[in-house]
């Protein structure tokens, strides 16, 4: 558990490629759900030659391109991981075999739920925090990316690198429109993760004792009081 009580002074947590990554990796992902959703409902055009309109095509483009980034950003991710400090591995890698990181997560279920009047100080990922990345936005991810390149074969067609690389998805999960249907169920999963993400971070912004919405631009955890 990365509890910090005896830590009075700023911590370096995330470094410059974790927050890089992060913030490419959240534009790409309201590309891929803008997108997405336009790709499921496309708009109509009611004028003109079918010929002089390539809109759909355009945001078919943008949603394969930000699918690259999103799979190529994680790859680095993870490779980051490798050789990054310590903070870096949290993402990836939730401390389930500590007896006190399970503490910690029941009590920042705790506070999550104001049963207590303040939570512990922490310096990277709080438990709960970064089980739920692991779980939610990790896992996610990679469902997303195998279902996104198995589509994304079939377009390209037999004999592509992402139909040779992804075309078991298509048969694992029951045919091409099951996959489809639940590639664009995982979009809203991660939308509603998304939009519950950013609402926790700044929640614990102002109510936590530690920076959190400003350590993913500077990198520092700056404490708010010196109590342990």
């Amino acid at each position: 558990m990365a509890s910090v009580e005896s830590f009075s002074e700023p911590v370096y947590v995330y470094e410059k490629p974790v927050r890089l990554w992060h913030w490419v990796n959240a534009l790409a992902i309201v590309a891929l759900a803008v997108t997405g959703f336009l790709i499921a409902w496309p708009p109509v055009v009611t004028s003109g030659e079918a010929s002089e309109h390539y809109l759909l095509g355009y945001i078919r483009f943008s949603h394969f391109s930000a699918g690259y980034v999103l799979a190529v950003g994680l790859i680095g991710r993870a490779y980051w991981a490798l050789v990054g400090n310590r903070y870096a591995r949290e993402l990836f890698a939730p401390r389930v075999h500590d007896a006190r990181w399970w503490q910690g997560l029941v009590d920042e279920v705790r506070w999550y739920l104001f049963l207590v009047e303040e939570p512990r100080k922490h310096a990277g990922h709080n438990p709960l925090a970064g089980l739920a990345m692991f779980l939610f936005y990790v896992l996610g991810s990679l469902f997303m990316i195998a279902t996104g390149f198995a589509l994304y074969g079939e377009g390209l067609g037999a004999g592509s690198w992402a139909a040779n690389a992804f075309g078991w998805v298509i048969s694992l999960l029951g045919g091409s429109q099951q996959v489809h249907s639940l590639h664009h169920l995982g979009m809203w999963y991660l939308v509603v993760f998304t939009l519950i993400h950013v609402y926790v971070a700044v929640r614990e912004h102002h109510l936590s004792r530690q920076s959190v919405t400003t350590t993913m631009v500077d990198g520092w955890r700056v404490w708010k009081d010196d109590r342990p």
